[in-house]
């Protein structure tokens, strides 16, 4: 008789990842995952308990892509760098986003980039309290834009709208969502960015 097939948690975070890319964050199963793995269902939960443990899986793959190393050069653009190299991964696959503030926490490849994070605001100077709401600030803004962007773009359907309001009732809003329709993501979250680290004094 043939050996049991032997699977790495990369090669099924990987055809999970092919799932989600393909099909949408609605079309992940332990059926589906299997089938693109060329197995039968109950096989893989030899590997994997639940849904919930290959959407662990597949935010670690995708978050692997950051290069953990510290950038050089003044705090406030070394975190920049470090936020923008989350965006960059993420980007890549977007139906990822809503999976990423339920697994942050305990997929290894996001605590490496937090210890990153924390190195250089340590450097800059911040210990304590101060420290911990200043990291809390910048994961709240990288992990909240990359939500913002994937379900309401400043592209999309909420900023047009906005901007087709009466101006005689709305002149502001109406005028700036105009103008926001032609703003980039990347500029978008790099902006904003700046604006936070301005707050921070960094």
């Amino acid at each position: 008789m043939p050996r049991p097939r032997s699977l790495t948690t990369t090669q099924i975070a990987t055809a999970a990842l092919a799932v989600l890319d393909r099909e949408g964050l609605d079309a992940l199963s332990m059926r589906t995952v299997a089938k693109e793995l060329g197995m039968g269902t109950m096989s893989l939960y030899r590997y994997v308990s639940d849904r919930d443990e290959l959407e662990g899986l597949v935010v670690d793959l995708v978050l692997q892509a950051i290069d953990v190393t510290v950038p050089r050069g003044p705090a406030g653009e070394r975190l920049s760098v470090l936020a923008d190299r989350v965006r960059i991964a993420v980007s890549r696959h977007p139906a990822v986003v809503p999976l990423l503030l339920m697994h942050r926490h305990h997929v290894p490849s996001s605590i490496r980039w937090g210890e990153t994070m924390l190195t250089v605001l340590t450097d800059a100077g911040l210990t304590g309290k101060r420290r911990a709401i200043a990291f809390r600030t910048i994961v709240g803004y990288v992990f909240g834009a990359l939500q913002v962007e994937h379900f309401g773009a400043l592209s999309g359907a909420g900023t047009a709208a906005l901007a087709d309001l009466p101006p005689e009732e709305f002149p502001i809003l109406s005028e700036t969502a105009a103008q926001a329709r032609s703003i980039p993501p990347e500029e978008e979250f790099r902006h904003g960015f700046d604006i936070l680290l301005r707050g921070l004094g960094l």
